[in-house]
């Protein structure tokens, strides 16, 4: 055999050779891809989960009990705590909730008026219960926290066990009142108020499922969040354009009782 022809072997071996160990290394290539976005797969399916029990789960307090709406709750499927006189010619009604940092703005802003207005006769409040924030961040604050609430309102003490609330609201992402001796301790600051029967109320979770309801209606109202504030139906709060003060609440609620 030639010199040549040996040479011309010996290259077609090399490139055969050479063709293979690419094949080995694309095979090699394409195991990896797969197994690595098996991976992505699995890891993007979790935090899809994760978002949707973040944005719709509800509280982890006990919800399965059966719907006790506090005494004196009025409105469809007693869903409202009403503040004020019944012959009051215009309400106020406000969705709420007390773990809701923007919440605690509303009621620090506007809590001197709506106490004036409703202590002369001129404005009626009704107010509704959500758990937006134990949805997003997790946690029963938010749950606890309205159940307690309802708890004051069965001793005739809800509006000033709520401003107590909305004056101690913990950080956002601080689930303080999803601790019951918390809002036992809370209690304190109102007089009469810390008593067995708001502490078996509170510890028992009476109104979870009230309030777990009242959360259901919120969603089906279709609100923006909270606070949702309505004067007599018409929402009136969070419009940049022509933003809402106490001064024009009070202006609007005198004109009505005109």
């Amino acid at each position: 055999m030639s010199e040549k022809n040996r040479e011309g072997k010996r290259t077609a071996r090399e490139r055969l050779a050479a063709e293979r160990q690419r094949e080995k290394s694309r095979d090699k290539r394409r195991r990896g891809l797969i197994v690595g976005g098996a991976v992505v797969g699995v890891l993007a399916l979790a935090a899809v989960i994760g978002v949707i029990a973040a944005n719709t789960g509800g509280s982890k307090g006990n919800t399965s009990g059966p719907v006790v709406a506090p005494k004196g709750a009025t409105g469809k499927d007693s869903l409202a705590i009403p503040v004020g006189q019944d012959t009051a010619k215009s309400t106020l009604t406000i969705w709420e909730d007390f773990r809701c940092p923007v919440c605690k703005q509303f009621e620090d802003m506007y809590r001197s008026t709506i106490h004036e207005l409703t202590g002369s006769g001129k404005l009626k409040v009704e107010y509704h219960f959500a758990t937006l924030i134990d949805g997003n961040l997790g946690g029963s604050g938010s749950l606890h926290g309205a159940n307690a609430a309802a708890c004051a309102q069965e001793a005739g003490k809800f509006t000033e066990y709520h401003d107590v609330l909305f004056e101690n609201q913990p950080a956002e992402t601080d689930d303080a009142f999803a601790s019951n001796p918390k809002l036992i301790e809370l209690a304190g600051k109102v007089p009469g108020l810390d008593t067995d029967t708001f502490k078996k109320c509170v510890n028992d979770g009476t109104h979870n499922s009230w309030v777990a309801q009242s959360n259901k209606a919120f969603q089906a109202g279709k609100f923006q969040g909270t606070p949702t504030i309505l004067l007599d139906g018409k929402n009136v709060y969070g419009d940049q354009q022509n933003p809402l003060t106490p001064q024009k609440l009070t202006q609007m609620v005198d004109a009505a009782n005109k």
